[in-house]
């Protein structure tokens, strides 16, 4: 039996207003983010660190887009741009462009395919 006096835990919507203190997007640095973007650590998690950002540090060791980052956290993208944009501020982790296409050609479609394949076995 629960007990009424005892604090659930918050989910869904409320969860996400608790994680990114109420902003329903990033500022700042994280304004260029996007789903391909490459998050990596510089630094080691701290003491007293929120959950979420300590997670996202240990993920990033070795650079991961925000769309596998997302999935591996199981957050919406706009959730986490805000956590990515608080460490980004706090200089925990950078932010990298994804390679480019060689100039004067588009895009490597095999990689392209590879990387799709990639998420969708996530």
């Amino acid at each position: 039996m629960s007990d009424p006096h005892r604090p659930t835990e918050p989910s869904g919507l409320e969860r996400y207003y608790v994680l990114t203190g109420g902003r329903s997007g990033p500022g700042g640095a994280a304004l260029g983010l996007d789903v391909a973007t490459l998050i990596v650590s510089r630094s080691a998690p701290v003491a007293g660190m929120q959950h979420e950002h300590e997670q996202i540090v240990r993920w990033c060791r070795d650079p991961l887009s925000v769309a596998e980052l997302g999935a591996h956290l199981g957050l919406p993208f706009n959730i986490l741009a805000v956590l990515v944009a608080d460490l980004l501020e706090a200089g925990r982790v950078e932010a990298r462009d994804p390679i480019p296409a060689s100039a004067g050609h588009g895009p490597d479609f095999a990689l392209l395919e590879e990387v799709l394949s990639g998420l969708q076995r996530l």
